[in-house]
């Protein structure tokens, strides 16, 4: 099936992102992420090694096919995203870009304030931008407005594997954007990840969920066909919701015929 995932002006045949942290060792990171089949592998501008650091180069980790997608967490507002995205593009050179700004370390809610400012910015500066932000489908339309290549909503906070806490405002965003909606954050599950894609998300981003099960690996699959069932079923055209059983057999009625014709003879 040639359903291919587009963002901006690249096309991905995964739907699945992956994120780098926690992952018990950077071979474990590196298996897992090919497990996943993910074209995208996002980390963080604190974690990307560089030539003259003395810890491992996390990029020579990353499968040579995935693109790159730094992440600005850490920051703490708009000027301090402003000024990692710009060097991650003058390290990395690239203008790909994940917006993160949760200036409260304890639940990394991210400030929306904050988000909407540094997208404009960024935007203007020739950045794709795909910033995490509260399922909040006023914030998302905004950022789309503002000219995002796509909007990562949380499904719950980040790291808490809770699953999806605000169904209905993941609906609400899903159903009237007009950019690719990731839900981002608190996927603790494949099931979780089939949830959203069901629902209409374009992609899902998952981390913690994989980098601390017990096998990272094989969660990693499981993962992966968790969103290949869950977009399939979407376009499938998943049923509507009954208040009454419905039949999918005859029930009587071949009885009533067979009376009718023994009452004839």
């Amino acid at each position: 099936m040639n359903d291919f995932l587009k963002i901006a002006d690249k096309e991905f045949s995964s739907r699945l992102i992956i994120g780098t942290g926690k992952f018990p060792s950077n071979e474990v990171m590196r298996q897992s992420i090919i497990a996943s089949k993910s074209a995208m592998v996002t980390t963080a501008l604190k974690r990307l090694g560089t030539e003259d650091s003395a810890s491992e180069n996390i990029l020579e980790y990353i499968p040579k096919e995935c693109m790159l997608l730094p992440n600005t967490s850490g920051v703490r507002d708009s000027k301090e995203a402003v000024f990692a995205a710009k060097m991650s593009r003058e390290l990395y050179q690239t203008n790909w870009i994940k917006l993160e700004i949760h200036p409260d370390a304890k639940y990394l809610l991210p400030d929306v304030k904050e988000t909407l400012l540094a997208t404009e910015e960024l935007v203007k500066l020739g950045f794709n931008v795909m910033p995490y932000i509260m399922p909040d489908p006023t914030a998302c339309k905004q950022l789309e407005e503002l000219g995002a290549v796509a909007v990562m909503p949380l499904a719950s906070p980040i790291g808490t594997n809770k699953g999806i806490k605000c169904k209905d405002m993941l609906e609400i965003i899903i159903n009237q954007a007009s950019v690719p909606v990731i839900v981002d954050a608190g996927l603790g599950s494949p099931k979780d990840a089939c949830q959203a894609m069901e629902m209409g998300a374009d992609a899902c981003m998952v981390n913690t969920a994989i980098a601390i099960a017990g096998d990272s690996v094989q969660m990693a699959k499981a993962f992966a066909l968790g969103i290949d069932a869950g977009r399939i079923a979407y376009l499938s055209g998943i049923p509507s919701l009954s208040n009454f059983a419905v039949a999918t057999s005859p029930l009587t009625s071949f009885l009533d015929d067979e009376q009718a014709n023994v009452d004839m003879m």
